[in-house]
């Protein structure tokens, strides 16, 4: 399998979604859709970074939260899969590439189908 993803626009933000070749089941909620992986949005109050995995992997997140006040004076500004940040030279950028090497497309994938048939 395939350990890319593919660059595009979904849900009107840029997106790096697991291309519909390599899931040919697509985003559950919207099948059509390939599978969304991370997406980074520019909004009213700044700019949120969207990583579908950490919300999924609780190891992940809480390595994220730990980590997140060695790289950043500001408070973590977050909600289930949503990173918020104020200032673009307030992002730490170290720490979110970190965060980005710590989920392949691969494992994505399996955290997601291990997740959708527990919630069945």
């Amino acid at each position: 399998m395939p350990n890319t993803v593919l660059e595009t626009i979904q849900y009107k933000m840029i997106g790096y979604v697991v291309p519909k070749k390599t899931y040919p089941a697509g985003y559950h909620v919207t099948p059509e859709l390939a599978l969304p992986f991370l997406h980074i949005a520019s909004q009213k109050n700044g700019l949120a970074l969207y990583h579908m995995g950490i919300y999924a992997d609780l190891k992940l997140l809480k390595w994220f939260q730990t980590e997140y006040p060695k790289h950043s004076k500001t408070k973590l500004d977050m909600g289930k899969s949503c990173i918020r940040f104020k200032k673009i030279e307030e992002i730490p950028w170290k720490l979110i590439g970190e965060l980005v090497t710590k989920m392949s497309p691969k494992d994505w994938i399996s955290l997601y189908e291990k997740n959708r048939k527990g919630s069945k």
